[in-house]
């Protein structure tokens, strides 16, 4: 409803000037509706640095060069309306510098009849410069706070979360909203959960610390169960009587790892020289033993006696075998590496795998690409795909297929930090994989530990990966397995690239690499491995993607549902919580049939193409580097 008009009160000569008087000292102004000044106070003197006498008969919006917030007619309209009007206007004083101005307006009337406004003053500058100082300060902290990988938490004496930063947010895997009010035990697992209010209350009876000023290494524990070690910094403060805790987080889980990985890696070091020494000597004693045997042999005619002598001789030469293997292990066998092309060498050994793995399994051997050039021993490496291929048949004792793939691949710095025994470069991959029962994790974690074997006594001597992890290492390659009990395994080894590389480097002159794909569209990550994770989604993000994530199938499809926007699912296809990758895909494109699906596996890709999981979905082999996987990203958005 509109206001209606109020007639401003006529004010007399004599109320003016004593109003004038009265408030001399006050920044005070009377100017006409039109904006000649009448009236201008010692204050505004002090204030504008303009005398009276300068001012008075003025336009006072361009003697002051007047800023309003909004058009000055609707502030007019305001005065004739309402009778006044308030807010803040930015004046500049005599000397060109602008004040920050809370003014009052009043409409009267002069003597003469004509509308007039009494405008009372009051200089807000150092408040809005102190408002801005302190805006600044935030905005800096809040930058600070949103990219260091750190997260913040801030409770009060009470355990009530008043502050969760973003990096708290992706480490709990909740929002502030979600967390901030409550008890900060919810962000820890029992039984710490039910003590941490008295470590609080304890501490602040008596003195006593624990954590508060110290590090410590404690458990956290996500919006989803999940618990997870990491480092733990508090500090404390006084805020309006009240006091409060900081928490600084720091995610210990990459660390962890890496030190585990580094301790087995010792761990086999060790193990490696210890038994590459004992073969060294044990191969002495074996060729005193074989050497009299044979001269012995010589000098026995035929008959029992020598048929005795020739199965210890048989004896001694099957330990000489296990002594070599123990020696491939230790990586103190004598190599004669020389340039072979990994192409013409399995291929010709194609045959004799056949044979030996018998006709219930299938081999099928993939070259995707040529000229794959390395510097190898030539028979020790076809002892060792033999070793993994005898693995592999016993695994599978009622058939199954093996699939030998040989491509060129380029270890990224991203993949070097998940494996730290890694180097990046350009190497040549031969990757294994059957059908056959798998691993469990623990059977993995053993599995070229010399001796550990899961064969009935007397079926093997444990030493068949053993062999085979030595021999690479001391080719300086790298050997990975990735398997799942049930599932079949597959088992990597990368050996370093010589001449032609898989692709040009632009350090060398010799090509200068495109740009690489980036796009803006909505992407879901579904993968439970979080380093890999962390890594998918950074190099998403990095080419311009909207990227949202998930560790397992069911969430992804919760995610997927709520989010119509998702152009393309990017899933794991072996992960926990009851559903694989193959099954999200399904469900996934039947709530979205648009939706584009991109695969990434440890598996060998053609092995699990093969079962056509998903109409249109394409693969992507795990390692890849971040160009391959924004060209396959691309190339499937493209094409929906």
């Amino acid at each position: 409803m509109p206001h209606r008009l109020i007639s401003p009160r006529t004010a007399s000569p004599q109320e003016l000037d004593a109003l004038v008087h009265v408030l001399d000292g006050a920044d005070i102004i009377v100017h006409r509706l039109e904006g000649t000044i009448t009236h201008w106070s010692i204050g505004c003197e002090n204030m504008y640095g303009w005398a009276r006498e300068e001012a008075v008969g003025e336009k006072v919006d361009v003697l002051l060069a007047t800023r309003f917030p909004e058009p000055v007619e609707d502030i007019h309209a305001h005065l004739r309306s309402r009778g006044f009007w308030q807010g803040e206007i930015v004046h500049r004083h005599k000397s060109g510098y602008d004040l920050h101005v809370a003014t009052r307006c009043v409409l009267v009337n002069l003597p003469d009849g004509e509308p007039a406004v009494i405008q009372a003053n009051s200089d807000v500058s150092a408040l809005r410069k102190a408002e801005e100082a302190v805006s600044a300060r935030e905005a800096h902290l809040s930058s600070i706070l949103e990219t260091v990988p750190d997260a913040m938490v801030v409770i009060d004496q009470k355990g009530k979360v008043l502050s969760f930063s973003t990096a708290a947010e992706k480490l709990f895997e909740m929002t502030s909203d979600q967390i901030c009010g409550r008890n900060v035990s919810n962000l820890m697992p029992s039984p710490y959960r039910s003590a941490h209010d008295g470590y609080i209350g304890r501490y602040l009876e008596t003195g006593e610390k624990r954590i508060i000023g110290y590090g410590r290494v404690v458990t956290g524990q996500r919006a989803d169960g999940s618990q997870f070690p990491m480092e733990l910094h508090v500090g404390e403060a006084t805020a309006n009587g009240e006091r409060i805790f900081t928490g600084f987080v720091r995610d210990l889980t990459s660390r962890f790892k890496i030190e585990e990985d580094l301790r087995q890696a010792q761990k086999m070091e060790a193990v490696g020289q210890l038994t590459g020494g004992l073969a060294h000597d044990f191969n002495n004693l074996l060729t005193v033993i074989s050497g009299n045997l044979e001269m012995i042999e010589d000098k026995l005619p035929p008959g029992p006696l020598r048929d005795m002598l020739r199965e210890a001789q048989g004896a001694a030469t099957d330990g000489a075998k296990l002594t070599g293997q123990l020696l491939a292990f230790g990586r103190r066998q004598p190599l004669n590496p020389r340039h072979a092309d990994l192409g013409q060498l399995l291929t010709g050994f194609s045959d004799l795998l056949r044979r030996t793995l018998g006709e219930n399994i299938k081999l099928s051997t993939i070259l995707s690409g040529s000229e794959f050039n390395v510097l190898v021993d030539s028979s020790q490496l076809q002892n060792a795909i033999l070793n993994i291929a005898l693995n592999a048949r016993d695994a599978m004792p009622k058939g199954g297929s093996l699939t030998t793939e040989i491509s060129s691949v380029h270890l990224d710095a991203d993949y070097a930090k998940m494996y730290p025994e890694v180097r990046s470069g350009n190497f040549v991959l031969i990757s294994m994989t059957d059908t056959g029962s798998g691993m469990t994790e623990d059977v993995k974690k053993r599995a070229v530990e010399p001796f550990f074997t899961t064969k009935e006594t007397g079926s093997g001597t444990g030493l068949g990966l053993s062999m085979v992890y030595g021999f690479v290492k001391q080719s300086g390659g790298h050997l990975q397995i990735y398997s799942e009990d049930g599932r079949g395994t597959t088992i990597r080894i990368y050996l370093p690239a010589i001449g032609p590389t898989p692709k040009a480097s632009a350090e060398d002159g010799s090509a200068v690499e495109s740009p690489m794909p980036r796009g803006h569209e909505q992407i879901l990550v579904a993968e439970d491995d979080i380093r890999v994770r962390r890594v998918a989604v950074a190099r998403l993000s990095g080419m311009g993607y909207a990227v949202l994530e998930a560790d397992n199938g069911r969430r992804a499809l919760e995610i997927l549902k709520d989010n119509p926007e998702i152009a393309l699912l990017f899933s794991d296809i072996v992960m926990p919580g009851g559903m694989t990758g193959d099954e999200v895909a399904r469900a996934a494109r039947a709530i979205r049939p648009d939706i584009a699906v991109l695969f990434t596996s440890g598996y060998s890709e053609p092995a699990l193409a093969a079962n056509e999981v998903i109409p249109g979905a394409q693969w992507l082999r795990k390692p890849y580097t971040a160009r391959e996987l924004a060209a396959k990203i691309r190339d499937l958005l493209d094409a929906r």
